[in-house]
């Protein structure tokens, strides 16, 4: 089996093989089957192509081509043995991560417990700090009520139950939370989130 894979592979997939999707290449890499067996075997340890043509169980020029293109796309190394180019993973992982989310606070510190305890709409647990929790409690009422309307229990339950849906805590403990602060009055099984001033 030839040893040098430095020949560049084709960047054209085979017409055969689904082309990666725009968004991430490397799913269309590991789609072709050759090429994830011999990416496992360089993983687990096979450093030269005759390992990875033995342990991935691959043909010699099937297991040449897997690993040119595995190099070509910078997930593999080879520089004195075969390796997996860690630091390549690093990389893209660090370059795909979600943004932060941003909850409209305008306020760095504020943000900073939003993203710890409030994701996607919900709450994630409330903190035990009792200045964070004054600050969750505050933006789930700004968030879910209007200033001055007026919503029957039934209704304020089931806004309340929509952030709760993951959360250890239930949204009668969330809805008293919100009327013991004053973010919500309750008069007659009317609630109301008083107008800001």
């Amino acid at each position: 089996m030839p040893t040098d894979l430095s020949a560049s592979a084709s960047t054209t997939p085979p017409a055969d093989r689904p082309s990666a999707p725009p968004t991430d290449p490397l799913v269309g890499l590991f789609a072709e089957e050759s090429r994830a067996r011999a990416f496992a075997a360089v993983a687990l340890g096979a450093d030269t192509p005759a390992k990875v043509m033995e342990r991935a169980g691959l043909s010699p020029r099937d297991a040449t081509v897997a690993l040119r293109r595995l190099l070509s796309q910078d997930v593999i190394t080879d520089d004195g043995g075969l390796a997996v180019a860690y630091d390549h993973f690093r990389q893209r992982a660090r370059a795909h991560r979600a943004p932060a989310e941003n909850h409209g606070s305008g306020d760095e510190g504020t943000e900073a417990v939003l993203r710890t305890f409030v994701r996607g709409g919900r709450l994630v647990r409330l903190p035990a700090q009792w200045q964070r929790k004054l600050i969750v409690l505050r933006h789930i009422a700004e968030q879910t009520f209007e200033p001055g309307v007026e919503y029957p229990e039934r209704i304020v339950n089931e806004k309340l139950r929509a952030w709760c849906e993951d959360a250890p805590v239930d949204h009668a403990t969330l809805r008293r939370y919100l009327v013991d602060l004053h973010h919500l009055t309750r008069q007659h099984g009317v609630y109301r989130r008083p107008s800001e001033a």
